[in-house]
């Protein structure tokens, strides 16, 4: 274990109070649900690349163990046990665990879910992912350098993330909050990160930056990923 916690406890309760219908794709957490698709496209496309797997493969991750921080009630946990890896999934609010942990039953799939930080655990996994979290926690850097202590010498790392524009900021708060389509309070634009403040992250962890690629939206499209990272972005990482 390392390091002071992560968890903010306002935070952990603002999104556990949304835990009754997390999987209710048109309930409060109607924009993850639009978002999963994309990121696990992201995953699924690195975790070929990094681990040198055929993309035609039902199983990729078969032998190989994933963490999901700040998993919320397991949108992504889910796919990634279906891609055969062995997953441990956690997150700072009790109420979504214990919904991540019955939607997973009821699935047949076995995820090892818990309540906690990411500084709570020990060992190393393949993979590691925290989507949208790291503007929510309380000390970017530590958290990233306990994202960093799980992950094992060949692993991969990748996030997710808002980036620090007045785009994101406009779309993100002042439309997404404004109208309902994310709920309020759900964001604090002086806690996002940009691209190259990101970098500097996770090379003071010991890590390096692979990949960085944008998630944009268009009318027509929707969420799609891009090259441009103005609204958000995902970021993969391997160690230095």
């Amino acid at each position: 274990m390392t390091g002071q916690s992560s968890i903010v406890p306002e935070e952990a309760a603002h999104f556990g109070a949304m835990a009754s219908d997390w999987w209710d794709p048109d309930g409060a957490s109607a924009m993850l649900h639009k978002l999963n698709p994309v990121r696990l496209c992201y995953v699924r496309d690195m975790v070929d690349q990094h681990f040198h797997l055929d993309e035609h493969e039902l199983r990729p991750l078969a032998g190989k163990a994933a963490l999901d921080v700040g998993c919320g009630a397991g949108l992504l946990a889910e796919p990634l046990a279906r891609l055969g890896a062995a997953v441990t999934a956690v997150d700072a609010a009790p109420e979504l665990i214990e919904a991540a942990r019955a939607h997973a039953t009821a699935q047949g799939l076995a995820i090892d879910y818990r309540a906690a930080g990411v500084e709570a655990l020990d060992g190393e996994y393949d993979l590691v992912t925290a989507m949208e979290v790291i503007e929510h926690v309380a000390d970017p850097q530590s958290f990233v350098r306990d994202l960093a202590a799980r992950l094992a010498p060949d692993g991969l790392l990748i996030l997710s993330t808002p980036n620090r524009t007045r785009l994101s900021k406009l779309l993100m708060i002042t439309v997404a909050e404004g109208l309902g389509q994310i709920p309020k309070g759900t964001h604090d634009y002086e806690k996002f990160i940009d691209p190259e403040a990101m970098r500097g992250l996770l090379a003071a962890a010991g890590l390096q930056v692979i990949d960085v690629e944008g998630i944009a939206f268009s009318p027509t499209r929707g969420l799609h990923l891009s090259e441009d990272v103005r609204l958000n972005y995902m970021v993969a990482g391997k160690r230095a």
